[in-house]
């Protein structure tokens, strides 16, 4: 079993943004564009001091869908490729809080307001298109922790895919998997370390 740690920074001209679901109540007599107005802050992920992360599930899912699109075969494995077993074989310890690049996390009042046109219901090609507004981060820093319990992904083959999904894959809102330009990063350096049980 060894750990990963993956220290990443935001692709130039490719911010990080979040849509998490805002819970704060309605106002008396608010209607949802003032809401949005409100509360588009209460839409980023952030931890127990306040610091915008990167959820775990974020990386893990990340991971999971670069190793379906890569396709990658397993050396001897008579055409099996690396997405069962990276699917099964890595996880991800926690979530990543990120920085400006100077070592300040970044909370929400660090946030940029991005406004676009969506539709309501959050379907693409649905119907009526309003408002929504959400915190985009042009520039994030971050290290991220992955476990990888199958030693059939070697060293060489998990740097791969995680430096490939960075590019391919993406994280938060309107990211490259959904068709977006947000949420590239760079991988700018990885750590190993073997863990014993």
């Amino acid at each position: 079993m060894r750990k990963c740690r993956v220290h990443f920074e935001n692709f130039p001209g490719s911010p990080y943004s979040q849509s998490a679901q805002a819970t704060s109540p309605f106002l008396d007599r608010e209607g949802n564009d003032d809401y949005d107005e409100r509360t588009w802050r209460e839409k980023c992920t952030t931890n127990s001091k306040g610091e915008v992360c990167v959820p775990a599930m974020a990386f893990k899912q990340l991971i999971d869908t670069t190793a379906q699109k890569l396709g990658e075969k397993v050396p001897g494995r008579k055409g099996s490729t690396f997405k069962n077993f990276i699917a099964s074989g890595t996880f991800v310890t926690g979530d990543a809080p990120i920085s400006n690049g100077t070592g300040k996390p970044l909370t929400p009042k660090d946030a940029e307001k991005r406004m676009i046109h969506a539709n309501a219901d959050g379907v693409r090609g649905s119907g009526k298109r309003v408002k929504r507004r959400f915190p985009e981060f042009p520039t994030y820093h971050g290290t991220v922790d992955f476990t990888i319990i199958d030693d059939i992904i070697t060293q060489e083959v998990f740097e791969r895919h995680v430096r490939a999904g960075g590019m391919l894959v993406g994280i938060g809102r309107f990211r490259p998997e959904k068709g977006g330009t947000n949420g590239r990063f760079r991988v700018t350096k990885v750590e190993w370390e073997n863990l014993n049980l």
